[in-house]
């Protein structure tokens, strides 16, 4: 058996890793669009405030923000990782955005930028004015289709430019499912 030469591992590794978080995108996905289904929309200030000691209500929100979050944060992750195995090089974030862009993955890096702005907000700000609350959860919930046009471009791209896909098809169609309607 010829042995592996170290470059060939390490170019292994580089693909394995991005498999893994094509698979996490994909689940980051699904799990986002269960716990929005979960929530009649849109939501309003007054429905915040009867619901205000409405435990389980408050964790589905809460796992509509958290879902949000580690998709968007997942997907900038494989961005930067894939630009490794595609030869580009980015010091900066914004480049990173400039280039799939470019490429088609983002619409514009003010979309993904006003994602980014949104998540922010729900994420971080301590709110009590339950109408502001309800904004900040209406935003991400119509956003997060814009996010799954992102991710399926994205694991598309992987897939035909750099030849990596999910490392599990575990949940790859409930993901092209969701992706291709918009929700399921």
């Amino acid at each position: 058996m010829t042995p592996v030469k170290p470059s060939h591992e390490l170019l292994l590794a580089q693909k394995t890793h991005l498999g893994n978080l094509l698979e996490a995108i994909q689940r980051c996905v699904y799990f986002l669009n269960a716990s929005d289904a979960s929530l009649a929309w849109p939501l309003t200030g007054d429905m915040l405030t009867l619901r205000r000691k409405d435990a389980h209500f408050f964790e589905a929100l809460a796992a509509v923000n958290e879902r949000f979050s580690k998709l968007q944060d997942t997907l900038g992750s494989a961005m930067r990782h894939s630009l490794l195995l595609s030869g580009e090089h980015a010091d900066s974030f914004i480049k990173v955005l400039v280039i799939f862009e470019k490429l088609g993955v983002i619409v514009s890096i003010d979309d993904w930028q006003a994602a980014r702005s949104a998540r922010n907000l729900a994420a971080h700000d301590y709110e009590i004015d339950y109408q502001l609350v309800a904004q900040h959860f209406n935003a991400l919930h119509g956003l997060r289709t814009d996010m799954w046009g992102v991710a399926s471009r994205f694991v598309q791209y992987c897939a035909q430019d750099l030849h990596v896909h999910p490392s599990s098809t575990d949940f790859s169609n409930e993901f092209t499912a969701i992706t291709a309607a918009g929700s399921v």
